[in-house]
């Protein structure tokens, strides 16, 4: 192949920057008729209204809120319920998907029925129909005196799910689990790149040993800084009159789309992991036999590795599906990143500027997801296929 020419790279780039420029002039000559047409309709553009008061509640705040507060510190309300609702579905999603995958694979003819209609039941059906089935179950459990109990510990009623929890601040719970998500991800990334791959098996475990040491305590201190004060530090919920009182409410809302997203994004999760685990060699396996591996060092060391690495970039795909699908929460009342801009556009009239902030909220959680993926991606992948990646 020619290589190119001076000449020819200086056309490449003169085209490329009159193409730029034809997008920035297109981007302008829309922002500004926009603008003209909206001074003609009397109706202000900027974002000055975000230090006015709401003068409206949310029913989910994972920080303290009044209707006092202003337009941002709702909308960053909205973007926490969003990121802590993708969080808890994303992994439990992850959990059940990989049980319904492993159930497909082995050899038993019960858990390959059970898997096979559990994919078929809740991948056929919309999102959104199950819902609004999930709120229907919910929100009909019985009153808070006549609740199902399990243990005197866990209540299911109509007011929501109570549990134990600890006696700290949902914020700093948040945060918790942020860095006990992150340590696990750098977990991962030692045990799984290839240039910690390069360090002695001592020096590597003593270096996850540290990580997950600064995790733990990383996770203790923002537990203990948020912990409420003169009160237990583990709270267990009990029956008061017509409520309970203590523990943690998880709301009809919140149930609904936990378990409307976990379930739905599990029945695709577990045919990528299942494709993954049946891509994988037989030559492979059988190596790992003859060398004396028991059946779960070559279920975890051999197929789940392998499979891992081939999974991964349709594994993205969905999570970034499964984040856009926190949207739903409007549909039952949850007050989620999409809603609280609904509702603060009703309120405020600033639609394009509260729909500019909706689309560079979504469009910075999921770039920095697939980026973060794209980076284990290329950190476990296989020489060759790093090479042509």
């Amino acid at each position: 192949m020619r290589a190119p020419t001076l000449r020819g790279s200086k056309a490449s780039w003169l085209i490329q920057a009159l193409f730029i420029a034809a997008v920035v002039f297109l981007v302008w000559l829309v922002v500004d008729f926009t603008r003209s047409n909206l001074q003609a309709q009397g109706v202000t553009f900027g974002f000055g209204f975000l230090n006015r008061s709401t003068g409206w509640s949310v029913n989910y705040s994972l920080i303290p809120y009044s209707t006092t507060d202003p337009y941002w510190k709702v909308l960053v309300i909205g973007l926490m319920n969003t990121l802590w609702l993708g969080a808890i579905s994303l992994t439990f999603a992850t959990l059940l998907g990989v049980l319904v995958a492993i159930a497909r694979t082995v050899t038993n003819r019960v858990f390959n029925f059970i898997g096979l209609m559990f994919v078929e039941t809740f991948r056929n059906i919309p999102i959104l129909l199950q819902v609004f089935f999930w709120f229907a179950v919910f929100t009909n459990l019985p009153n808070p005196r006549n609740a199902i109990s399990y243990g005197d510990m866990v209540f299911l009623s109509a007011r929501g799910i109570f549990v134990p929890g600890l006696n700290v601040t949902l914020g700093m719970a948040f945060w918790a689990l942020a860095a006990v998500l992150a340590g696990a991800g750098v977990l991962i990334w030692i045990y799984n790149a290839r240039r910690f791959k390069r360090i002695e098996p001592k020096a590597r475990t003593r270096l996850a040993l540290g990580v997950l040491a600064v995790t733990v305590i990383a996770a203790l201190i923002l537990l203990y800084l948020g912990r409420k004060p003169d009160t237990d530090l583990i709270s267990i919920p009990a029956r008061r009159g017509l409520n309970f009182s203590g523990g943690i409410q998880i709301g009809p809302e919140v149930s609904t789309m936990i378990t409307a997203i976990t379930i739905y994004g599990a029945a695709y999760i577990s045919e990528i992991v299942r494709a993954g685990l049946i891509s994988v060699g037989k030559g492979q396996i059988e190596a790992a036999t003859a060398l004396g591996l028991s059946p779960w060092q070559i279920f975890t060391r051999i197929r789940m590795a392998l499979a891992f690495r081939m999974i991964l970039p349709s594994l993205t795909n969905q999570y970034i599906w499964l984040i856009k699908a926190t949207t739903l929460g409007i549909a039952v009342g949850f007050s989620d990143f999409f809603m609280v801009v609904a509702v603060s556009i009703t309120q405020s009239g600033h639609t394009i500027e509260l729909i500019g902030i909706l689309m560079a909220g979504f469009l910075a959680i999921n770039y920095t997801l697939a980026q973060v993926f794209n980076r284990i991606n290329r950190a476990i992948a296989l020489p060759g296929a790093r090479a042509g990646s």
